[in-house]
C-alpha cells in the first residue's frame, strides 16, 4: 500500500518516461508534488525502490526505471502511445547484428555550452535496425555534463533522427541563432522557446522561435568503455 506522496511520484516519474522516454529530475519532481525540499523526493523514492515499484539504473546520474504500478492505476487504463524512449547500446563496442545500418557520425555536440554547428561526417558505425524506425539518421558525440540526469553523459554517441519539429519535453538537437548546437530538452512557453538542461549546475535559456531551429531528436545512445 503507497502513502498518497509515493503514488503521485511513482505516476509522475512513469508518465514522463512515457512521454519524454527518461526519468525527471529531482527538481522536477519536488516542483511536481509542491515539497519544500529535494530530501522528501530521496525518502520517497527510497520507500518506492524497497517496495518494487522503481529501480535506479547504473551507470546513469538519478536515472530510473519504473518496474511496476498499483493495480488501481493500471486496470482498465486505456493504452496511449508510447512516447520516446531512448534505446542504449552499452559496452566496449557496438556487437555485430545481421539488421544494421550505418550511420554517420557527424562530430561533437555540446551537453553544456553550446559549440560550433554539426560538422562534416568523421566516422560512420553499425547501429541495429531495431533502434532506429523510419526516417534518416545520424551519430553525434557529446562533449559535456549538462544532460547527465537524462542518463547521457560526455563521451557518449547519440543516435539522433533527422527531423525539424519536435514536441515539447522531447530531448532535440537545437541550432541556436543558425551558429551553435546543443543536445538539450525542448520546453515551448508561448511564442518562446526553453533549452532545458538535465543538470542543476546549468540553467534553462529562454529564446525566440525564430533564434531556433530543431535539427533533429534523441532516439538513442552507444556508451563505450575504454
Amino acid at each position: 500500500m503507497l502513502t498518497r506522496k509515493q503514488h503521485e511520484l511513482l505516476m509522475f516519474i512513469h508518465e514522463r518516461i512515457t512521454e519524454t522516454g527518461v526519468s525527471p529530475s529531482f527538481d522536477e519532481m519536488k516542483e511536481a508534488l509542491d515539497l519544500a525540499s529535494k530530501s522528501g523526493i530521496h525518502r520517497l523514492i527510497t520507500a518506492l525502490e524497497e517496495r518494487g515499484f522503481i529501480r535506479r539504473l547504473a551507470h546513469r546520474a538519478r536515472a530510473l526505471e519504473v518496474m511496476k504500478l498499483p493495480e488501481q492505476a493500471t486496470a482498465g487504463a486505456p493504452r496511449g502511445r508510447a512516447g520516446f524512449k531512448p534505446g542504449v547500446i552499452e559496452g566496449g563496442r557496438v556487437e555485430a547484428a545481421n539488421d544494421t545500418r550505418e550511420l554517420s557520425l557527424m562530430g561533437k555536440i555540446a551537453a553544456g555550452t553550446p559549440i560550433d554547428a554539426i560538422e562534416h561526417e568523421t566516422a560512420r558505425y553499425p547501429v541495429p535496425e531495431a533502434m532506429l524506425g523510419s526516417g534518416d539518421h545520424y551519430l553525434l558525440e557529446i562533449e559535456g555534463d549538462s544532460m547527465i540526469e537524462a542518463g547521457i553523459l560526455n563521451g557518449d554517441m547519440v543516435i539522433i533522427r533527422s527531423t525539424g519539429s519536435a514536441n515539447s519535453g522531447e530531448i532535440v538537437v537545437a541550432l541556436v541563432e543558425g551558429e551553435q548546437a546543443t543536445l538539450k530538452r525542448l520546453r515551448k512557453k508561448g511564442a518562446s522557446i526553453a533549452l532545458e538542461p538535465a543538470n542543476p549546475n546549468y540553467e534553462t535559456k529562454i529564446y525566440g522561435a525564430d533564434q531556433v531551429a530543431v535539427q533533429g531528436k534523441l532516439v538513442g545512445l552507444i556508451r563505450r568503455y575504454h
